[in-house]
């Protein structure tokens, strides 16, 4: 599972020099340079063709292949390695059928299956494939009046409200894009529908972005985008065990109480079976926002004249999540973790998603293997860990950090994430008192296609965009950031989406996502049978250079915070960081109340009926509640003392962290290891209070995109003021507190 395409935009040199000791340096750059030596593409590819060979979703025998192979590879390389089994609810369907049985094109029956691609061996390997299907959605046999809802999110139902169109009872088609696939049916349950389908519009990824394949990468009519409807932004994991790991023998929610189960019947849909269903359709012209791009004009329904029947039904047993566990024991500080991750298991073959980062986080292995064969051994233990069953909704990550919780919080310094892979630019989001270790990683890892730093390369490509005409403002913000040696280039907060999300939103653990994209990525094929190793070395990285670039890149950033005397981060950029996002709720707040006061006076005026065409009957929209001064002294004050505590230890650190004693760095390091935790309140956000980060947090409408401040934010965007006086006091007590824990360690620095 993935974010989506990349922003090619993240990651560029820095002009400043680490603090360790120029004879530090110099061994570490000698041991980096034979890390890069045993880097192996060619290898990576070899291992990215076997692990795809055959359909690896949760409960396969490929899939529980590909972990017995990781294990044994594991242990070959001097890794001390084993296999934790969670059991975890997954839904394989048993039967699944779509079919208009109501309207011009009827009876029509969707195929649900994907022909083999002619020159792609792997797609006719049919035998073990799984038909379109979405895990977690409800099973249900249902038949209906079908009406079409856009990209399915808020603003198309205000559209469809204006219209008069009412989903209720219905059964919705809407198109992938624009949020999280899990909130399309989500938000038609809640709406009163039915049964929901969601399909791929060729105008966001198939012939109206690239060629179809086989000849370019884009989705061909026939190809269909699986993916979980869990209700995530409730909380990730097993929908039976919540908040808790998921043993053999753990007690469980029934399924019929899950609160991320879905209640309505879904499926995906491929562009070539959609476009019958959609020419069926009456009712009134789509406006323009909803139209995509099939020859056909685009109606939104909303009579009786198009029904479909939906039917799914599923296996709702437990299976067997495999995750290979790999240690690498520190002579120095065993109990401080470095944790790397990567998941193993996919929707079909998988090999973009995710095997392109499983290889390259092996690749890493068998060179930190080889390493401490010859001699080297690190300060602190390292964890490498291939999980499973992630595309369903984080499963194997979720349950083995819920296991050990308490233990992580203890040891973890930071969780590093890759997941999928493709030729292209850095593209690292995460905790932003690593911003500046960031950079310095980036500065020192060559581009395989243009020689230059990935870093340099990133730098350029912000620059070019934020030139290009009607740049949006944040693409020309960042490229006088990029404009700038001096400066380190921002990362992007972290929503959800991939395995890192349990360890930064609900345990408090700082988290890395790396990856590169941005020119060969795989959004045409994206969880489809088509996602296979013939596609990804012929379009997403032929030749495999850029796994060797991701070894690299996480490679480095294992072995620096693995061996550095002292912490890596640097604290003033998250201070920097937060008082740009504090800046951006006060400037939301004004918009919200601007826009209320704006609605109130339309509506007052009768504007909206005199601006719309009478021809076409519409309704106003509603009124906005109005939108209060809100009182963000808390946060100033608390942002003040981050601000001056961030400056005294990233102050501290720089003249006197070379001096300190072995008892020192032994205290410091028990100071910092538990401080991006201070960030956590118990309570978490509203509505959901598995997310206990008051800084990152996937967003309740957007699924994987970060919010950040998320209690704060969104409680304006919802109009939830009293809420937002709430996390305004919650938030400022989190920085405060996180303030404090620097004062400490730098009392610590400074001889206390």
């Amino acid at each position: 599972m993935k974010i989506g395409p990349r922003l090619a935009t993240l990651l560029a040199a820095s002009a400043l020099v680490a603090l360790a000791p120029a004879a530090a340096q110099s061994a570490d750059a000698a041991l980096e340079a034979r890390f890069d030596g045993l880097i192996d593409n060619a290898e990576m590819g070899g291992w990215l063709k076997t692990m795809s060979a055959e359909p690896i979703h949760v409960g396969s025998a490929h899939n529980k292949k590909n972990a017995e192979m990781t294990l044994a590879q594991f242990k070959a390389w001097g890794w001390d390695a084993r296999i934790e089994t969670a059991w975890v609810l997954y839904p394989t369907p048993k039967e699944v059928l779509l079919e208009l049985t109501a309207g011009a094109g009827a009876p029509f029956k969707a195929t649900l299956t994907e022909a083999p691609i002619p020159g792609d061996e792997s797609s006719s390997r049919t035998k073990d494939q799984l038909p379109a299907y979405v895990a977690f959605q409800g099973d249900g046999d249902v038949t209906a009046p079908l009406v079409y809802v856009n990209y399915g999110m808020p603003a198309d139902y205000e559209a469809l409200q204006r219209l008069g169109v009412s989903v209720k009872g219905k059964i919705v088609i809407a198109r992938y894009g624009q949020g999280w696939r899990g909130l399309k049916p989500k938000l038609a349950q809640e709406h009163g529908a039915v049964g929901a389908i969601i399909y791929s519009d060729p105008r966001d990824d198939g012939y109206s972005a690239d060629d179809v394949y086989p000849k370019g990468a884009a989705r061909p009519a026939n190809g269909v985008q699986r993916g979980s409807v869990a209700d995530m932004t409730l909380f990730p994991g097993d929908p039976t065990t919540p908040g808790y790991g998921s043993t053999r023998d753990a007690k469980r929610v029934p399924r019929e109480q899950a609160e991320t189960i879905l209640k309505i019947p879904t499926l995906p849909l491929s562009y070539g079976d959609a476009q019958v269903l959609l020419k069926a359709l009456d009712g009134p012209v789509a406006p323009p926002s909803f139209r995509g791009g099939l020859s056909l004009t685009y109606h939104v329904g909303g009579g009786e004249t198009a029904k479909v029947r939906l039917k799914v039904a599923s296996d709702w047993s437990l299976k067997p999540a495999y995750n290979v566990i790999a240690t690498l024991k520190g002579r120095q500080r065993p109990d401080e973790w470095i944790v790397r991750g990567n998941h193993r298991d996919g929707w079909v073959f998988g090999a973009t998603d995710p095997l392109s980062g499983h290889v390259a986080m092996m690749g890493e292995a068998k060179a930190l293997g080889a390493l401490a064969k010859a001699g080297w051994k690190p300060k602190r233990t390292i964890v490498y860990a291939s999980w499973d069953a992630e595309e369903p909704m984080l499963l194997g990550s979720t349950e083995w950090a819920e296991t050990h919780a308490a233990e992580l919080k203890k040891k973890a310094l930071v969780y590093i994430n890759s997941d999928s892979n493709s030729r292209g630019f850095l593209d690292v989001g995460g905790s932003h008192s690593l911003q500046h270790f960031v950079n310095q990683v980036a500065a020192d890892v060559k581009d395989p296609q243009t020689g230059v730093s990935v870093g340099e390369r990133a730098r350029a490509g912000l620059a070019v965009q934020g030139e290009a005409p009607g740049a949006p403002p944040r693409a020309v913000a960042l490229a006088k950031i990029a404009a700038d040696p001096a400066r380190d280039l921002p990362l992007d907060p972290l929503g959800s989406g991939s395995d890192y999300s349990t360890f930064l939103q609900n345990l408090g653990i700082a988290s890395l996502n790396v990856g590169f994209g941005g020119e060969g990525d795989s959004g045409g094929v994206y969880h489809s049978a088509y996602d296979t190793y013939e596609h990804h070395s012929r379009f997403v990285d032929p030749g495999h250079a850029y796994a060797g670039a991701l070894a690299k890149v996480a490679g480095r950033m294992v072995l620096r915070m693995a061996d550095a005397e002292t912490t890596v981060q640097r604290y003033g950029d998250f201070a920097g960081t937060i008082s740009g996002y504090l800046d951006e709720v006060k400037r939301l707040a004004d918009t919200t109340r601007d826009q209320a006061a704006a609605r109130s006076r339309l509506l007052a005026s009768g504007a909206y009926k005199l601006a719309d065409d009478p021809t076409i009957p519409r309704g106003d929209p509603a009124a906005l509640p109005a939108s209060p001064a809100l009182d963000f002294t808390p946060m100033d004050a608390a942002l003040a003392r981050l601000m001056a505590s961030a400056a005294a230890f990233d102050g501290a650190l720089a003249t006197k962290g070379s001096g300190l004693s072995a008892a020192q760095k032994t205290k410091l390091g028990a100071a910092l290891l538990p401080l991006e935790q201070r960030l956590l309140r118990e309570q978490g956000l509203p509505f959901r209070p598995y997310y206990k980060n008051m800084i990152y947090a996937p967003g309740r409408f957007t699924g994987y995109g970060a919010k950040t401040l998320p209690g704060i934010r969104e409680a304006i965007e919802e109009r939830r003021f009293d809420d937002a006086t709430r996390y305004i006091g919650l938030t400022a007590e989190a920085l405060s507190d996180y303030a404090a824990g620097l004062e400490a360690a730098t009392a610590v620095i400074n001889g206390g």
